[in-house]
């Protein structure tokens, strides 16, 4: 039996071009438009929260499928870069958003090539069951350095 489950942010305005969010967990921070949209510079914004939700749950999957296929991960790290484009009346879509995982696995004792199949197995199934990469229209690209490192 399917079930659904309810996520929540409050955000607020606070003048100009700055907002406040107040994520459901707990964390809060101030926002802004990034700086090619009239926003502030350094500061978090709705692009970087929509690249980083996508880059986040793809890596807990990752975490969770590397369990599932008994991998030993030493490190996991991986810059994500969404492509917005922006249209002639101005309308805005990311369209694509790729991701450059780089990945070390111990090898243990079996073979490097077998582990690594089984770490691009991880990958894919970390792509597969990702809540947020599905429920985004944007083309996700996925190229993964896996690193099998050796005991010696």
């Amino acid at each position: 039996m399917s079930r659904t489950t309810a996520y929540h942010t409050t955000v607020a305005w606070k003048g100009e071009h700055w907002g406040h969010i107040v994520m459901g967990n707990g964390p809060e921070m101030d926002f802004s438009a990034p700086p090619d949209a009239q926003g502030h510079p350094g500061v978090f914004t709705p692009e970087d929260a929509f690249v980083a939700a996508a880059n986040t749950c793809i890596m807990m999957m990752f975490i969770w499928a590397a369990e599932r296929y008994k991998l030993k991960l030493l490190s996991y790290e991986c810059r994500a870069e969404g492509t917005k484009l922006i249209e002639l009346d101005r309308t805005e879509i990311f369209t694509h958003l790729r991701f450059k995982p780089v990945i070390k696995v111990a090898a243990g004792e079996e073979e490097s090539n077998k582990v690594e199949a089984r770490t691009r197995r991880a990958m894919q199934s970390a792509q597969k069951y990702s809540l947020v990469a599905n429920s985004v229209k944007s083309e996700i690209i996925i190229d993964p350095e896996i690193q099998i490192l050796s005991n010696s």
